[in-house]
């Protein structure tokens, strides 16, 4: 596949890589997952401020850039080589396309506040019983007067912590919904119990009791929300797919590294030839996934069940690549390679938790063999 970037599109990351570089050290950043908010405020308006990646991907007349799939991918792979915790792919990707896709005053106002590093925006789709299936809602909304009132629970929402504002589906009598929270007006009705993932995110489990919201916080058509939902669900699929690969590069880099300077016997581990036969099983499984991420990005304008079918394939190859680089690389760095000190750990459980955001490494797989049946 020829797969070129643009001139801008070089440039994007060349400037996103270089911030990166001299402003987002490891030892930094995992200090700020694990203490406090869990993120980086002063990172996330440089984001907006500095590089402008917020609205990269955003059209102009919300304030971004009028870019695509395209940036989004060269943004989230650079994002995930330098391990960023700051929630880039759920507010900018997919609560963002989510909004523009709804319309509407409430919507595009806090996507211009997404695009100037002002707003961060968590959606809460998955429930308990419904696992990978999103459709599967069982959060209800009724009318409340003018407003709107929910109640149910909602499971594992990313970001939600250090979320202004929340996307929560609910079935209506016409289907699904989706519902916008401004989380600084909610008095009462939210409950929110804060955990953090494998991988040093921040994410809670919310319980909704009778919410109440204005009219103007139901986006789009009532019942009419899935097909948006399931298009936002590819892209971030797309999206952290992307990420993965910068992890991996990463990982493959620092593997290589460390099999040269490492001795045993006398000699560089790297000079082993099953260890080297090892290392290229590694690349090639980056390369494969690299070139799975190109054709879903190329594809998230397609028809439905084309979108659908590259991008589950996308995540299927990289829920397979992620674990067996993950797990090479922490068998080639020994025991160190789980320890805090050492940068493999801590991509290794980035990687691990990629294979369960936006569908499950099995769930795509069997999407795929649906979607491919004659």
């Amino acid at each position: 596949m020829d797969f070129r970037l643009s001139d801008e599109q070089e440039m994007l990351r060349t400037g996103l890589n270089k911030f990166l570089a001299t402003r987002y050290g490891l030892d930094r950043s995992r200090a700020a997952a694990k203490t406090g908010a869990g993120w980086q405020p002063d990172v996330w308006r440089a984001f907006a401020d500095d590089l402008g990646i917020l609205g990269a991907a955003l059209p102009e007349h919300v304030g971004g850039s009028g870019g695509g799939s395209v940036e989004v991918m060269v943004i989230a792979e650079s994002l995930g080589h330098a391990l960023v915790v700051e929630p880039y792919v759920d507010t900018a990707v997919v609560a963002a396309g989510l909004l523009l896709r709804a319309g509407g005053q409430a919507a595009t106002q806090v996507v211009e506040r997404i695009a100037a590093g002002q707003a961060v925006v968590s959606l809460a789709a998955a429930e308990e019983q419904s696992g990978d299936r999103w459709l599967d809602v069982a959060t209800t909304a009724h009318r409340d007067g003018t407003g709107w009132a929910l109640s149910g629970a909602k499971m594992m929402v990313l970001g939600a912590p250090i979320a202004t504002h929340l996307l929560i589906t609910a079935r209506t009598d016409n289907g699904v919904s989706l519902f916008l929270v401004d989380v600084a007006t909610v008095e009462r009705g939210l409950e929110m119990h804060v955990l953090r993932t494998v991988d040093d995110r921040r994410a809670a489990d919310l319980l909704l009791d009778e919410l109440r919201l204005p009219g103007d916080a139901l986006l789009g058509e009532e019942g009419q929300a899935w097909p948006s939902l399931a298009q936002a669900r590819d892209e971030g699929a797309a999206a952290v797919c992307a990420e993965a690969v910068g992890a991996m590069r990463r990982v493959v880099a620092d593997t290589v590294d460390y099999a040269k300077q490492r001795h045993q016997f006398g000699q560089p581990i790297g000079s082993f030839q099953a260890l080297q036969h090892r290392m290229v099983d590694m690349h090639m499984e980056l390369e494969q996934s690299a070139a799975a991420v190109y054709l879903a990005t190329l594809n998230l304008g397609a028809d439905p069940a084309t979108r659908a079918r590259a991008v589950s394939a996308a995540k299927a190859t990289i829920g397979r690549a992620a674990r067996f680089v993950g797990q090479n690389a922490v068998q080639l760095h020994g025991g160190m390679g789980m320890t805090e000190e050492l940068a493999i750990g801590h991509y290794f459980k980035r990687l691990t938790a990629v294979q369960y955001e936006y569908g499950t490494t099995d769930h795509h797989v069997t999407r795929y063999a649906q979607l491919t049946r004659r």
